[in-house]
């Protein structure tokens, strides 16, 4: 028979250890809310809204996440095939998740992912 998990000198109860179990398996997945900012060119496409919170715990299910709650958000943000567009530069606390783990890379309570359309045109400048 196994230890009582009642100590009797203490007067409280022994943690029992768990083994051959994965503990990662006994706590449900946590999604994370981060904010996203919308930058302004897509805030007509968002509700208006400077910034949205959203549940995730990447940045992919972040951005997910927004197209779902605004989806005429989607084909300004990834491809047809469901690429982000090579134009659209995205960040997590200002780094750029090209160099992370892309959409892979793992956000937390608090974070700030921003959008950041590349512009490009112009005329040159002579002097």
């Amino acid at each position: 028979m196994g230890e009582d998990p009642f100590d009797w000198r203490s007067g409280q109860v022994r943690a029992t250890p768990i083994t051959g179990v994965n503990p990662d398996t006994l706590l449900w997945h946590h999604l994370y809310m981060p904010k996203i900012h919308i930058p302004t060119p897509l805030r007509q496409y968002a509700g208006k809204q400077p910034a949205i919170d959203v549940k995730g715990s990447t940045v992919g299910e972040a951005l997910s996440g927004l197209v779902s709650a605004h989806p005429d958000l989607r084909r300004h943000l990834y491809t047809d095939e469901g690429k982000l567009r090579a134009f659209v530069n995205v960040y997590l606390n200002d780094e750029d998740v090209r160099y992370l783990q892309k959409e892979a890379t793992a956000v937390a309570d608090g974070d700030n992912i921003s959008i950041v359309p590349s512009i490009a045109g112009g005329t040159a400048l002579s002097c």
